[in-house]
């Protein structure tokens, strides 16, 4: 703990040097105070089975003699790493028919928005059939001859991750071809007892946001399963078995389990950008840098003409729980399978660094409103909204409508 304050202190103290504007660099010492009563980091772990884990040891004889349609990517993996499709391809009398894999790939190679396809690539494993791409649901030639359809992704728990609209839509063609669905669980990494933002506007349904839930929705990939299916959110409704998780607990961070972390995306690289990213995501539908092509993205926020020693003042005078601003500079690059295009690419970006001081109280979606609304203030010549985008990830046309018209962010937070 003393080891993170003082490097905290360090890097204070090299920007006042930096930008000699003490009357302004008071607050981020205020801030350090915050430091002080950052929780320890967990020192025991939590012993958990996943529904993979639980399937392999307890359930295998469901899948004997099936074919097998397998919903993945690189974060189906079983306790010890290894990957699902390798465990069920080593299983006798079991025979995956068909890999479908979602946004990003099946590797986890694919930056966000790119177009993958397997045709033309040989490997040792089954047919891969994209899931993102011109078809985003299987359709009755790819299904053919499948007996049961096994969904094993590790979601984030917020809305606009496009993997649980890959869910609804295999779901979807389980349910025209009778075919059954088995979710195998895994943990909600930011907890699952936590809910944040708005409820999707149906008139906003699109990829990224297909459900009517919060941005930050809560429980696990297999509550929402059954969720689906219980609100007759797809038509048909296909058979669905989840198979549930052992040890894992609601209020359970992911780093108190004992399971192996995997980037779930290639923009998430560890579980605090997890926490941050329901909020800081919304920063994607402006013209400002979400810290795509950095080595810390929706970390870092900013474009060329932001003052970060402004907005970071500005922001730290809130006293948000849980979290502080610290003045960053950074140039965005093309980084391949990461951030292909970024915003402001090459080009050097005032902004600001989030740290999360207390997990426990950081309400990550009311951050990401207040950093807009904040944004705009400072920047309203520069400042340019991507509308569709931005309303299709709050859900509904509210929070950009608002931020237009001069409405305080309190009085629009007081409506959530």
């Amino acid at each position: 703990m003393k080891v993170i304050q003082h490097l905290i202190l360090t890097m204070h103290i090299i920007v006042s040097l930096i930008y000699p504007r003490q009357h302004k660099t008071s607050i981020h010492q205020e801030q350090l105070k915050k430091f002080k009563n950052k929780p320890s980091p967990v020192a025991d772990k939590v012993p958990v089975k996943t529904g993979l884990d639980i399937l392999l040891d307890e359930k295998i004889n469901i899948l004997k003699n099936k074919s097998i349609a397998l919903v993945t990517n690189h974060t189906g993996i079983d306790h010890t790493g290894i990957p699902n499709y390798k465990r069920l391809m080593g299983t006798k009398d079991v025979k995956i028919e068909v890999i479908f894999s979602p946004e990003h790939g099946l590797f986890g190679e694919a930056s966000a928005g790119e177009k993958i396809s397997y045709n033309k690539i040989k490997t040792d494993l089954p047919k891969i059939i994209s899931l993102y791409g011109k078809i985003r649901k299987p359709t009755n030639e790819m299904l053919s001859g499948v007996d049961i359809i096994i969904y094993d992704i590790q979601d984030i728990g917020s809305r606009f991750y496009t993997y649980i609209t890959t869910l609804g839509l295999v779901m979807e063609a389980a349910g025209e071809r009778k075919i059954p669905v088995l979710v195998l669980d895994r943990p909600n990494p930011i907890r699952g007892d936590i809910i944040e933002g708005p409820i999707l506007d149906t008139n906003f349904r699109t990829f990224v946001g297909y459900y009517p839930i919060p941005i930050r929705y809560g429980g696990t990939i297999g509550d929402l399963a059954q969720k689906i299916i219980k609100e007759k959110w797809i038509s048909p409704i296909p058979e669905l078995t989840v198979i549930p998780i052992q040890g894992w607990e609601k209020n359970y961070w992911f780093d108190e389990t004992d399971l192996i972390w995997v980037a779930p995306s290639p923009n998430i690289p560890d579980l605090e950008t997890a926490i941050i990213y329901p909020g800081m995501c919304l920063i994607e539908g402006t013209n400002i840098s979400e810290g795509r092509g950095t080595p810390s993205p929706f970390k870092w926020v900013g474009a060329p003409w932001i003052d970060g020693i402004d907005l970071s003042q500005k922001l730290n005078k809130l006293d948000l729980p849980g979290v502080v601003f610290i003045p960053k500079s950074f140039v965005p690059i093309s980084i391949p399978g990461k951030s292909e295009n970024p915003k402001h690419k090459e080009k050097k970006c005032g902004g600001v660094e989030i740290q999360i001081t207390n997990r426990n109280i950081y309400n990550s979606v009311k951050s990401g409103v207040i950093m807009l609304f904040t944004l705009y203030e400072l920047n309203k010549e520069k400042i340019k909204f991507h509308e569709k985008h931005l309303n299709r990830l709050w859900g509904n046309d509210n929070l950009l409508n608002s931020i237009r018209s001069g409405q305080t962010v309190d009085n629009f937070l007081l409506g959530l």
